[in-house]
């Protein structure tokens, strides 16, 4: 088994903690599913929210879709002009078979616009 990373993001529509909850956990349901991944082959998750996000740790997310045992971070965005606001994004480490190039990476709703290059 090899050691990959995985990249998503999703822009949230306004800050609120259950809205943080639904977001996050779509996203790292979507990372799973298109990865084929089960909660034991998560190594860590790294999150990132935006400066303009405090209702809530987007990693509480990850603990309601039973991701327990699985260490993960929570760190704050570069406070960067123009930047896209109210945006969590996901680093995860994985361990999986497939070739680097055949990871998924998934950037939903108006995330997928931060990389094209390789959003699915």
């Amino acid at each position: 088994m090899a050691v990959r990373a995985v990249r998503g993001a999703v822009q949230l529509e306004r800050d609120e903690a259950r809205h943080m909850d639904e977001q996050v956990g779509a996203l790292l349901t979507e990372i799973l599913e298109r990865n084929d991944l089960a909660a034991d082959d998560l190594i860590s998750i790294w999150f990132t929210a935006t400066p303009d996000l405090h209702s809530d740790f987007p990693a509480a997310a990850a603990r309601k879709l039973g991701i327990v045992d699985v260490p993960l971070i929570c760190a704050q965005e570069l406070d960067i002009d123009g930047a896209m606001p109210r945006v969590v994004r996901v680093l995860a480490h994985i361990e999986s078979d497939r070739p680097r190039a055949d990871i998924a990476h998934v950037y939903l709703g108006a995330a997928a616009a931060l990389r094209k290059d390789i959003a699915q």
